[in-house]
């Protein structure tokens, strides 16, 4: 598989949006394995440049902690030299249960499933993975950004459902706690109750509402050409939930490479599934800088702090 290096484009000055120069190609392209994966082994915490529906059946059963897809949505998008076109509900509706169906005996028992989508493709997703796994929850999310819209409702949200595979399954409540500055400071008996009064915050209890996500743009380092990069902070929140310390994540949309760098980070492993090269090669170079610098943007000491938090 051959692939002409990707172009540089001109960029302004502070522009901080990570690309592959042509000289870094050729040595990226030696960290990736190309095909069909090969099988777990010669995957584990590399990134596979390949056909999913390929690449799925060479990995071993019951060997996942966690599943995290990011598919195209129901609507006409060009991804690098992929594409998606929009179909009927009920061929989308097929489509997922074509991927979802490989990668469902993948899992552990005691596995988790986080699929994300839209809401055109949010009803088609519950009934797909309501199929094979146990419904637990529908995240939605803030996007901040995006073009208004002059005859309907700005699309500023994203939705991603939780499912497990059973009963018993990893949730690690106090990792996801979300630090909040204190609007309403009560007290009890003179003493701050539930929160901090040095700092002027409390640590609170993950909801299904993320309203702290920012999406990368140009300023940010995580920022990639890619059309529909996920936050690092947003992949964090889901790692640290419901995986362990060495826990297997597989990502079959892996496009610009944001779970397997944070899966890094936090000190996990992966297998990774791409089919454009060049987005390939920038998640190579992604978990490259990982090995240097493991900070993620709006996480630090252990905590997860709102858009724009200022600690006192």
């Amino acid at each position: 598989m051959r692939s002409k290096p990707p172009l540089q484009k001109s960029r302004a000055p502070r522009n901080r949006t990570l690309e592959v120069a042509p000289s870094e190609a050729a040595s990226l392209r030696e960290s990736i394995v190309f095909g069909k994966g090969g099988g777990l082994a010669d995957a584990k915490d590399r990134i596979i440049c390949g056909n999913a529906f390929e690449v799925l059946p060479q990995m071993i059963p019951a060997s996942f902690d966690l599943l995290f897809a990011d598919p195209p949505y129901n609507l006409s998008k060009k991804f690098g030299k992929e594409s998606f076109s929009r179909t009927a509900s009920d061929e989308y509706e097929a489509w997922l249960d074509s991927w979802l169906r490989l990668c469902a005996p993948l899992l552990k028992k005691t596995g988790s499933v986080y699929i994300c989508g839209d809401w055109r493709s949010g009803a088609a997703i519950e009934r797909v993975g309501s199929r094979h796994f146990k419904l637990r929850n529908r995240i939605t999310w803030e996007r901040e950004k995006g073009r208004g819209a002059k005859a309907n409702w700005k699309n500023a949200a994203e939705d991603i459902w939780f499912f497990t595979v059973s009963g018993e399954y990893t949730f690690n409540v106090d990792a996801v706690k979300q630090r909040r500055r204190v609007v309403a400071p009560y007290r009890k008996d003179g003493e701050p109750k539930d929160w901090n009064e040095g700092g002027g915050y409390r640590d609170t209890h993950p909801a299904n509402l993320w309203t702290d996500i920012t999406v990368p743009f140009w300023s940010m380092p995580e920022n990639t050409d890619h059309p529909t990069q996920k936050p690092e902070k947003l992949l964090a929140k889901i790692i640290l939930a419901s995986t362990n310390p060495e826990d297997l994540i597989l990502d079959p949309f892996a496009g610009s490479g944001t779970t397997g760098v944070v899966a890094k980070k936090l000190g996990r492993s992966f297998v990774t599934i791409e089919s454009d090269v060049d987005h390939c090669l920038v998640a190579v170079k992604r978990l490259e800088i990982a090995n240097q610098n493991t900070e993620i943007q709006g996480f630090s000491g252990g905590v997860f702090f709102e858009r724009n938090f200022t600690q006192k």
